[in-house]
């Protein structure tokens, strides 16, 4: 694992799916997954775990001979985001802030 890349809680990388649906409205698979700095084989559980507890919705459109899967957030999904993952992240940021005055 390179220096570079770092690690994100799981709960962190689900309310970025969902607020990144709530910012676009609607998004294919691939441009959420790229947004949320995801990895599609690695984190499609997690899409599809939200999708069945109803966060999220998907949709199949087809454009030519291809089918591309189109995902929404859903009311339900929004306010799980609202009182759940928001006071979460509140409570318990992201990053620390660290000192800049060290000398």
């Amino acid at each position: 694992m390179s220096s570079s890349s770092t690690y994100r809680d799981r709960i962190y990388i689900i309310k970025d799916i969902i607020l990144m649906l709530v910012q676009y409205g609607d998004l294919n698979q691939t441009a959420l997954v790229s947004f949320c700095g995801l990895n599609l084989k690695k984190h499609k559980p997690i899409l599809d775990e939200l999708e069945s507890n109803n966060l999220i919705i998907s949709s199949k459109k087809a454009l030519g001979k291809r089918t591309v899967t189109i995902y929404n957030p859903t009311s339900k999904g929004i306010e799980f985001c609202r009182t759940i993952l928001e006071p979460y992240e509140k409570l318990f940021p992201r990053k620390k802030v660290v000192n800049e005055n060290r000398t």
